[in-house]
């Protein structure tokens, strides 16, 4: 009897044992990273947000939004509060295939680049053709008899497009058969605003031709009977009037020498004249990648590139040349501080302006003799806003930023007929309004508290009241969550004119009367209003159609809050779980990260970017990001600094005391199974924490990495990191710059860890990666390396690939089981086979 009570006590202990203990997930699901690929997801997500085209004539503005249903146009008129049609769908679809003799229905209608003409009261508009196609010739329009007599080879076909006209009264479509579209303006062509002129480059040099001559070479750039003008004689490469074209490799460098190319100018208002930044790059070191894919032989890529600590920085001048005077060029002194950045302050472009054909770029000043523009000294902590006297040639500073950490500059608003200045500053802890007068005079501050300015979206001379964004000032919100604000200029009357806990994406028109307010949080569906410039909602526009992707399994993600490593900041965050979740289990945690500390790489609205996040937890992870202190400027300025001078491990604590407080908070999370994976900032993150915390990161994924920031580039390593400028005793400055690297502590490496690199990647240079897997050999780690060939730092087409080498990796480390066979299935289920 004994022997039977005890076996029963056994088995009921064993029973109780492994209730209480949670399973851990131990098999990886392939079948739901697949069914949500990029192409997939084309086909269940379509418009999830109102994308505003406003009028020149009026407040009225047009948009497209898409569903399953198929794709509206609307017209929206915010001062009678209506919502149109811009046509309907079938009865467009019917007139198309009676003037096309194409089949067209109201679900598919392929219609482009949509522009109102005369005086707005119709639509002009292409519809490529399905069927018909039509000779094209790369010299179609040439009037060079011998080169319309040439190869026959030139010949390409295409769809046809037919241009149409839409009548808004009558809903009457007419096809324009004898439509011939213009000529695009090429990608070299600077235009004027009077569209007179037409400014480029050439052989390094400046060129302008006059409107008759452009429009020749619109037709025909090789017609021998066009007049150019040339401006400068001392151009030369690297200390060039015009730009470089960065990828270019020696072949394609030869190739296109003697192309015209553009020139990086900025015109006064009235055309008369045009000002530049030219740059001497000649004493800044080279930096090279290999083509290897070139055929038929591997080609090399040659480019400038300034690493921290150099001395052989770029220099920059300002130019400023005149129509009216040609032979004259005023060349101002504007230096203040050794190796300075600088920068023409130009006219932001008006929300009217985004369908125009061609939008010149306008010098601040609506007046031609002030040239406005800003010098940064190179250790970032100095800022002065200047102008130029265009009449004298003299240089005037009306306002100087000083701090002794870098500093964010967000441009200036020139107000009241110029005579004021607005101008964002963080010199009082947080990102804020100022009001200058055009001298330099400090009047007021606009704005104040413990929250953060993003920028100013516009202001009203009329009413004096500016618009403009920020976040971190509505209780008991995620503080990245951006709103529109309105107040005084003498700082009164501040209001919030978009309430709701989310985060707000807005397009307001040129007067500033009314806004477009796209707004979700990335557990919500996105919607769309249409609000005035006084808070009230005039029209609710737009719900985003989520239905197909709900019904393919989605579910949302959910935001979260923890504490730092200290105790008391808020840190914010996302988790995305396995839409499969089962809580009874114990799943692996990865966290994506990106350490800033120009951004942090957690989502606020809803995103179909999912690779990162909601798709590699579809294999059976927790996926997490979270912001670490250091990470984002739209917080204080302390958080936004608080990793200056420790840039390899500032926001790593933060990470791991995050991961640390959700596994105390959720059973479902297996805290010694952790993961991390990021890349560019977020690839140098990954492999630090790998190394600086190798018994808690088990497995990592770096890709991209600026591993060795002494040779990355020399703006964002120095300014995040800091660089120390010394003058010694003869008044020589020089400068110090001294940051650890992820190859130091290679030695620490317990954990398995990928490598990956883009084999061209001219921004996060081979190098970086290749260093720290020298280190790792040989400190005698064994880890993988996987090269993406003929791949910049995005990695291009092979997305894809990376994802699934990815998902591969974390799944035979985390979960113990992966997909070993030689076919990534799930990508060639989605190619037509031929």
């Amino acid at each position: 009897m004994r022997k039977i009570f005890t076996l029963l006590l056994g088995l009921f202990l064993c029973f109780q044992f492994s209730y209480g203990q949670q399973e851990l997930v131990a098999k990886a699901n392939y079948e739901l990273p697949a069914r949500f690929s990029p192409k997939k997801l084309k086909s269940m997500v379509f418009s999830t947000y109102v994308d505003a085209h406003w009028l020149k004539n009026s407040t009225r503005f047009w948009y497209s939004f898409e569903t399953p249903n198929g794709k509206s146009y609307y017209i929206v008129d915010p001062v009678r509060k209506t919502k149109k049609l811009l046509f309907d769908n079938a009865d467009m679809a019917a007139q198309l295939s009676k003037l096309t003799k194409e089949p067209f229905d109201a679900q598919h209608l392929p219609i482009q680049k949509i522009k109102f003409i005369k005086d707005e009261k119709a639509l002009q508009f292409e519809v490529k053709s399905t069927l018909v196609d039509e000779d094209k010739s790369d010299d179609e329009d040439n009037d060079d008899m011998t080169q319309k007599k040439s190869d026959k080879s030139k010949k390409k076909k295409d769809k046809k497009t037919y241009y149409f006209e839409f009548d808004l009264a009558s809903k009457k479509l007419v096809l324009l058969d004898d439509y011939k579209k213009p000529k695009e303006n090429p990608e070299w062509a600077n235009i004027s605003p009077n569209g007179e002129y037409v400014v480029y480059s050439k052989n390094h040099n400046l060129y302008w031709m006059d409107k008759e001559n452009y429009e020749k070479a619109k037709k025909n750039e090789k017609d021998s009977t066009i007049v150019e003008h040339q401006l400068t004689t001392d151009g030369e490469k690297y200390y060039s009037y015009g730009s470089s074209w960065r990828g270019e490799d020696n072949v394609e460098e030869q190739k296109n020498k003697d192309k015209r190319k553009y020139a990086y100018v900025t015109w006064s208002h009235d055309s008369r004249y045009f000002a530049m930044v030219r740059t001497d790059m000649r004493n800044v070191k080279e930096l090279w990648v290999i083509k290897t894919l070139s055929k038929p032989r591997p080609t090399l890529e040659t480019y400038k590139y300034h690493m921290p600590g150099e001395k052989e920085a770029p220099k920059d001048e300002l130019l400023i040349f005149d129509m009216n005077n040609r032979d004259t060029v005023i060349r101002p002194d504007i230096s203040a501080f050794k190796d300075q950045d600088v920068s023409i302050l130009n006219y932001r472009r008006l929300a009217s302006e985004r369908d125009d054909e061609y939008v010149p770029t306008r010098w601040l000043s609506k007046y031609n003799d002030r040239l406005y523009f800003q010098r940064t000294s190179r250790d970032l902590k100095r800022i002065d806003v200047c102008y130029v006297d265009i009449n004298s040639g003299e240089v005037k500073t009306v306002i100087e930023e000083r701090l002794n950490t870098y500093i964010d500059f967000k441009g200036i608003k020139l107000i009241n007929n110029e005579k004021e200045i607005i101008h964002w500053s963080e010199r009082d802890g947080w990102g804020h309004f100022y009001l200058y007068d055009n001298q330099g005079k400090l009047i007021r501050q606009i704005t104040s508290g413990p929250y953060h300015c993003e920028r100013l979206v516009g202001y009203n001379e009329a009413t004096k009241t500016l618009y403009f964004l920020a976040n971190g000032r509505e209780k008991g919100e995620d503080p990245y969550y951006v709103h529109l604000y309105r107040v005084n200029i003498d700082g009164s009357g501040l209001k919030l004119l978009n309430k709701g806990n989310f985060n707000h994406r807005i397009s307001m028109d040129d007067n500033q009367r009314y806004f477009i307010d796209n707004y979700s949080r990335v557990n919500t569906t996105p919607q769309a209003k249409l609000i005035d410039n006084q808070g009230n909602e005039v029209l609710f526009l737009e719900e985003a159609d989520l239905s197909l992707l709900f019904e393919a399994g989605y579910k949302f993600p959910e935001p979260f809050t923890v504490k730092a490593a200290d105790g008391i900041t808020d840190l914010y965050g996302v988790m995305y779980k396995p839409y499969d979740f089962d809580s009874t289990k114990k799943y692996p945690l990865i966290l994506y990260v990106y350490p800033g500390p120009q951004t942090e790489a957690v989502n606020k609205s809803f995103s179909t970017r999912m690779d990162r996040i909601d798709r590699l937890a579809q294999f059976g992870f927790i996926v997490i990001t979270v912001g670490n202190r250091g990470g984002h400027p739209a917080r204080s300025k302390w958080y936004h600094n608080y990793g200056y001078g420790n840039l390899r491990n500032y926001g790593l604590a933060d990470k791991k005391a995050a991961a640390e407080h959700l596994a105390y908070r959720h059973k479902f999370i297996d805290i010694n199974r952790v993961g991390i994976h990021g890349h560019s900032g977020g690839g140098f993150m990954t492999a630090a924490a790998m190394l600086t915390y190798p018994d808690f990161f088990k497995v990592g994924v770096a890709n991209a990495g600026n591993h060795e920031n002494n040779i990355y580039n020399r703006w964002w390593s120095e300014k995040h990191h800091g660089v120390k400028e010394v003058t010694d005793t003869a008044g020589n400055v020089s400068f110090e710059y001294s940051i650890e690297k992820n190859s130091q502590i290679a030695k620490n490496l317990k954990g398995h860890l990928l490598l990956t690199t883009g084999e061209i990647d001219n921004n996060v240079h081979p190098g970086n990666t290749i260093r720290l897997a020298n280190a790792l050999i040989r400190a005698n780690k064994r880890f993988d390396f996987f090269m993406f060939p003929g791949q910049r730092h995005g990695y291009g087409d092979m997305t894809e690939y990376y994802f699934w080498l990815m998902g591969d990796y974390f799944c035979k480390w985390l979960l113990g089981d992966y997909d070993t066979s030689i076919d990534i299935t799930p990508m060639n289920n989605e190619i037509e086979k031929r």
